[in-house]
């Protein structure tokens, strides 16, 4: 090979495009810069924009449906708080129903008793019923049955020697009552504590602000294709892409909007109806606990001035706690209590037993059960519509996921057939 065709480069080596740089260069001008590879482009733009379509469907559909499993657990949440409500409030009856009986020497009234069993029976197929709706009280629930045990057992003690006449039976029943408050009632305040942060945490669980940005991400993500687009073929909007962006834009407007209903429905619940059980649940457990007070009064002669007190705070706690619906029931007990006072504080005690421990018509205790009853149902009535409610609405939410989903594939299609009419203009 001779020195003058070493330097040169092979004729295969020199393309169209290298020839024409060659000749420009040599002409004194510069050589022009490499042609862009549009149908590469196209087809890079195409995978983005769709890949962001069908990722917005999916993301969008499964954050909707993270947020209505949220709104069930909501529910178990709050039918597990009012059950470690209701559990106290039996609780705190029985008591009140035991202690009350002890004012009768020997065999107390037959149908107080039924009325203590069932009171009884009640908390502990409560303490059942929670254990088996949620696993994570179950060890608790466990100790508080323990503890539950003990009061009963405690109580029969109590009840035997107040049968025979021992004076011994009513420190058996201060006691039992005394720990019942000291073991018992810091579990279930453990429990009902849990379970509130829990129906709270998944109240808040709409996930409102996720759904925004992740819409607003595929329409920016989308807008950006179609300025690429733009730039390359002198078209300032891309029918597909502008179509894809437009569907996207409406079904995250929709899907937000029905979030923040739904969140603006559960504070609603959380400030109304599960209030209000809760409320009504605590007033009737003060109530059952003033009921014990009085007849404890009662049982330590003389301990009026010390006892009365103690009732004023439970009281105290009814009348902020109790519903309009019940605390005109509340008053009727609270003005017969009045009349045992008056009667214990005059020194006719067994005056003051007769008005205490009467069931009839129109009696201090027969005013308390009418109130216990009347809360009882009221707070069964707000539970249940706290739980509907939270539980409503689920076609709606699977028809928008649905939809969602749709909507991404939908404009997945409509971007690839945008960016194809391009391509063939290309071509």
């Amino acid at each position: 090979m001779s020195q003058a065709t070493q330097g040169r480069p092979s004729p295969a080596a020199v393309t169209p495009a290298s020839r024409v740089q060659a000749q420009v260069a040599i002409a004194g001008h510069p050589a022009p810069a490499a042609v862009e590879d549009v149908p590469r482009l196209l087809n890079r733009l195409q995978v983005l924009a769709v890949s962001v379509c069908v990722v917005f469907g999916v993301l969008a559909a499964l954050l909707q449906l993270l947020a209505w499993q949220a709104s069930g657990r909501a529910a178990d949440n709050t039918e597990q708080l009012v059950r470690v409500q209701q559990i106290q409030s039996s609780l705190f009856r029985a008591d009140a129903l035991a202690t009350n009986a002890f004012l009768v020497g020997g065999l107390e009234d037959a149908e107080q008793r039924v009325e203590y069993d069932a009171a009884l029976d009640q908390a502990l197929r409560q303490i059942t019923d929670a254990a088996d709706a949620q696993p994570a009280d179950r060890k608790v629930l466990a100790d508080l049955n323990t503890e539950v045990a003990a009061y009963a057992t405690a109580i029969t003690q109590a009840r035997d020697n107040n049968r025979q006449g021992f004076p011994i039976g009513s420190n058996y029943l201060q006691q039992a009552g005394a720990e019942l408050r000291a073991d018992a009632v810091p579990i279930l305040q453990g429990l009902s504590d849990a379970n509130t942060e829990r129906a709270q945490d998944e109240m808040d669980g709409q996930n409102t602000l996720p759904l925004f940005l992740v819409g607003l991400a595929a329409v920016a993500a989308l807008w950006w294709v179609n300025r690429q687009l733009a730039r390359r073929f002198r078209r300032r909007v891309n029918v597909g892409v502008a179509v894809a962006a437009l569907a996207v834009t409406v079904v995250t407007l929709v899907a937000v909007v029905v979030s923040a209903g739904i969140s603006g429905k559960h504070d609603g619940l959380r400030d109304g109806s599960l209030t209000r059980a809760i409320d009504e649940s605590t007033a009737r457990t003060a109530a059952n606990d003033a009921k014990a007070e009085e007849s404890l009064r009662l049982i330590a002669r003389g301990s009026g001035p010390a006892a009365e007190p103690r009732w004023q705070e439970r009281a105290a706690v009814v009348n902020d706690k109790a519903s309009g619906e019940t605390r005109p029931l509340w008053q009727d007990y609270v003005a017969l209590h009045d009349e045992v006072v008056a009667r214990d504080d005059e020194g006719d005690w067994n005056a003051a037993v007769g008005l205490a421990t009467s069931t009839d018509a129109g009696s201090a205790s027969a005013a308390l059960t009418a109130f216990d009853q009347a809360s009882q149902q009221l707070v069964s009535d707000a539970a249940e519509s706290t739980s509907d409610s939270l539980r409503s609405g689920g076609v709606l939410a699977w028809l928008l996921m649905a939809v969602t989903l749709l909507v991404g594939l939908g404009s997945a299609g409509a971007v690839a057939w945008g960016v194809n009419q391009r391509r063939k203009e290309y071509a």
